[in-house]
């Protein structure tokens, strides 16, 4: 099914190019589904372009999903118009009362300062905390993955002496976990990071956190809580094909000293050559898999959640999709912990 997104938004007229269905208002509204409910709190400079790339990995579900955007309020973005955000994105005060499936918090390029430092760091510490009683599931990241384990559980960030920067591979960790269901023993990751985690914070909380995957020259590339009510990607998997390429060309073109090659992603390492879109297919089963997880285990009221996540009882199998009171019902079927719960 389609993702239902706000009507005149730029990103739906570059999906309909790519033959993504991506339905507005009315359309939607159509088809007797109960969507899931995702927030998007975008921290990405280059608004349009990450809206996009996370609207083209969700669309890939058959789900009926329907969006909305956040920002923060102590923080003016510049890369973007103020039309757009008026228009598109609310504050985190306009979120105060809602319930959601599911949350993407993206990265930002500020992981070269301490968190403290971060203009709105206070701002995205209360949207944590609005996010554990008010969400089911959350997917951060890159720095918004590095921000909420230090939030969380301590986990402190760690400088690197030079950037990491490519496609890497992560070898995974469990083959039978449903957030990598899937996934081949080695998948290829987009990094582009100057700090990392400390993963001797990471591994103290062993009994609440799980790495899913592992590289070793990037680290942990996927991480999650073992209810998976947050997964933590240190990397970009939601990264378009050019993304790299035109973060070296302007870093190249700013004569910023030491600008790292992109590591594995042009062939023969020539960036005259096209470059090689080799983590596609991962990027799409990740966010597939996470969407699905949630399908299967939210709640069909929302309202529930608080009482959930304050329980414990996240990713159990019971049947929360089916409201019998419903006459949408039918287009629900009970967990069984393979497919999208879906009657075809």
């Amino acid at each position: 099914m389609p993702i239902k997104v706000p009507e005149g938004l730029p990103a739906k007229e570059i999906l309909d190019s790519e033959r993504i269905f991506a339905l507005e208002k009315d359309a939607a509204e159509r088809q007797r589904v109960r969507p899931l409910r995702i927030v998007i709190l975008n921290l990405m400079p280059k608004k349009i372009e990450t809206e996009t790339q996370l609207l083209r990995l969700i669309s890939k579900s058959p789900l009926q999903v329907d969006i909305d955007f956040m920002k923060t309020s102590t923080h003016e973005a510049s890369h973007v118009s103020h039309d757009h955000l008026v228009k598109f994105y609310e504050n985190p005060s306009a979120f105060a009362d809602n319930y959601y499936d599911g949350f993407i918090v993206t990265g930002a390029p500020v992981e070269h300062l301490a968190f403290e430092d971060v203009d709105y760091w206070e701002e995205y510490r209360s949207i944590l905390k609005w996010a554990s009683a008010h969400v089911f599931s959350t997917l951060y990241l890159c720095w918004g993955a590095m921000g909420a384990l230090y939030e969380r559980y301590g986990v402190r960030k760690v400088l690197e002496s030079q950037k990491i920067f490519g496609v890497f591979p992560q070898r995974l960790m469990d083959e039978y976990c449903f957030i990598t269901n899937g996934f081949d023993e080695i998948s290829l990751q987009p990094h582009s990071r100057v700090a990392s985690i400390n993963e001797d914070d990471l591994a103290a909380h062993s009994d609440q956190l799980q790495v899913l995957t592992y590289g070793e020259e990037s680290g942990p590339g996927l991480v999650a809580t073992r209810d998976f009510s947050e997964v933590f990607s240190l990397g970009h998997w939601e990264y378009g094909k050019y993304t790299l390429a035109e973060e070296y060309e302007r870093d190249m073109k700013r004569g910023l000293d030491n600008v790292p090659f992109p590591k594995n992603y042009y062939p023969d390492d020539n960036p005259q050559l096209e470059p090689l879109f080799s983590w596609r297919a991962h990027s799409n089963l990740l966010f597939r898999n996470w969407l699905n997880w949630v399908y299967q285990t939210t709640p069909y009221s929302l309202d529930e959640i608080p009482q959930l996540r304050a329980s414990g009882q996240l990713g159990t199998e019971r049947d929360l999709r089916h409201d019998p009171k419903s006459p949408r019902n039918d287009s629900f079927a009970p967990f069984n912990g393979t497919g999208y719960g879906m009657n075809f």
